[in-house]
Order: structure tokens, then sequence, then C-alpha cells
């Protein structure tokens, strides 16, 4: 038996802990963990591996979308082979319009073997509206909108370069 936290990524406290049996495919996990929040499960989804400080490494997308001898997707993926120790941990992104964000670790493991997927702890209501994310990549991109900031005022008389001496 497998027991997991799964915290959701906003202001509030919105936690769910969830048991189920260690040979669950990733692909059910996914399934199990989007109905404990209310969702249908619908939406594209991917499990990331995760360090003890929460950095996103190893994407386990929902579906094989890369070349051919790359089968990594959560059909393929056991939970056992991805959580292997207490509290390893992976970061769970559903529906990549909305970005709902959720932490999961593992935090305790037996031999005993669980029925049925499980809810044991239920803790806040699931806000409405996915939280506003800022990408890196947006500030960035945000220095070029400034207009006064011009980065290639130096191009702007093409006729006089001397183009022999390069």
């Amino acid at each position: 038996m497998y027991k997991i936290r799964a915290i959701l990524d906003v202001d509030e406290d919105v936690i769910r802990t969830i048991v189920f049996n260690e040979n669950l495919s990733l692909e059910k996990l996914h399934f199990d963990i989007a109905k404990a929040f209310g969702f249908d499960g619908s939406e594209m989804a991917s499990f990331y591996k995760s360090d003890d400080e929460w950095n996103q490494g190893l994407e386990i997308p929902l579906f094989n979308m890369a070349e051919a001898g790359e089968e990594l997707s959560m059909t393929s993926c056991v939970t056992k082979d991805i959580l292997e120790r207490q509290n390893d941990k992976l970061i769970y992104v559903y529906d990549f319009l909305q970005m709902w964000t959720f932490y999961i670790e593992l935090i305790d493991s037996s031999a005993e073997e669980v029925s049925d997927t499980k809810i044991i702890l239920n803790v806040g209501k699931m806000p409405k509206d996915a939280p506003d994310r800022v990408f890196e990549s947006d500030k960035i991109m945000n220095e070029f909108d400034n207009e006064n900031h011009d980065l290639f005022n130096d191009f702007e008389d093409l006729d006089n370069l001397d183009l022999d001496n390069y």
C-alpha cells in the first residue's frame, strides 16, 4: 500500500491524502488524483519527477508524444518504480491551459494490500478558478515590450555599413 499526500498549489490549503496499491500505473493515479480534486480527468496532464526542493525534473506525460523508442508515458510507468522511497516527490500538472499544479509526496508505504484507491483525508475546497501563473519567460518578454527600450537601434541605417571589412 502506498499513501501519498497531494497538495494543490494555491494560497488556501487544499490537500488530499490517497492510499492505493504500489503496482498502480501512473495513468490510473492521474485519474484518481483528478477525481479526488473534482476533475473528470479528460484534460492533458503530466507528472514531473522532483527533488526535495520541488525542482521540476523528468516529465512523464499522459500520452507518449516522443520519437520512436522513447516510450515514457503514464501508461508505461508503475508507481512503485517512480516513487521508490518515502518522501519521494512528484509535481503533477493537470490541464495545461489552466495549469492546476499539485505537489505529490509519498508519505508512507507498507506490504498491506488495499482493494481500491481511497481518499483518507480531504482538507479544503477547490477554488473555482485556477491561480494565475507568471512564467519566467513572460518576465523576459515584457522587457521587449517597452517602446523606449530599443535593442536594435544600431541597425537603423544599413546603407552605410561597410560590409567589405567583415
